[in-house]
């Protein structure tokens, strides 16, 4: 009796008995609505813009993950720092660690906003994973973005203070120490 029992006791264990483990969610996207900032920090405070200084083209567009963005919502409340890139773009990927590492320093006080022009999906997102991308990103499939601020080829680097005057803009980029610099003269209080 007990060997007619044995194969359909391993029959079960082996057929249902047994559940497999259900597969892990797969991760947001990078550069989705989970990149935007938090609140304000309490301590922060920011030298005013010159009142010389144009106002910044608003634009609203689609993040990573579908999510509509505005960036006018971002800029009303602190300072932007708008990086052009594609996930093609060798100068980009070279300089991207340390921006993505300035970006995570100054995290809630000055927003980063990445626009990723005339590039897929998919490849932006192995980009934005490849560096550790943690700040929403804009998608610019037609280059629109692009156009409004003139950039014509990536790397670009713009700086916009809180309420959206363009404070300067870096055709080819702007490595992460000078950036930094520039972000301590517009962040008085609350340095990370």
């Amino acid at each position: 009796m007990r060997r007619a029992l044995l194969p359909m006791v391993l029959a079960v264990a082996l057929l249902g008995g047994c559940s497999t483990p259900e597969p892990a969610p797969a991760p947001p996207p990078a550069g989705g609505a989970a990149a935007l900032p938090g609140p304000i920090p309490a301590d922060l405070a920011l030298r005013p813009a010159p009142s010389t200084a144009p106002a910044a083209p608003a634009f609203t567009g689609a993040l990573t993950d579908g999510s509509s963005f505005a960036v006018a919502d971002v800029w009303a409340q602190r300072p932007v720092v708008l990086t052009f890139f594609t996930s093609w773009c060798t100068t980009c990927a070279d300089s991207q660690a340390a921006l993505s590492e300035l970006a995570r320093s100054y995290r809630d006080r000055v927003v980063f906003v990445g626009v990723a022009g005339a590039d897929q999906a998919d490849e932006v997102q192995d980009y934005l994973r490849a560096h550790r991308v943690e700040y929403p990103v804009v998608l610019d499939d037609q280059q629109t973005i692009w156009r409004s601020y003139a950039v014509r080829e990536p790397p670009a680097v713009v700086l916009v203070a809180k309420g959206g005057a363009l404070l300067r803009g870096w055709p080819g980029g702007l490595d992460a120490p000078a950036l930094d610099q520039r972000l301590r003269e517009l962040v008085l209080a609350g340095q990370p």
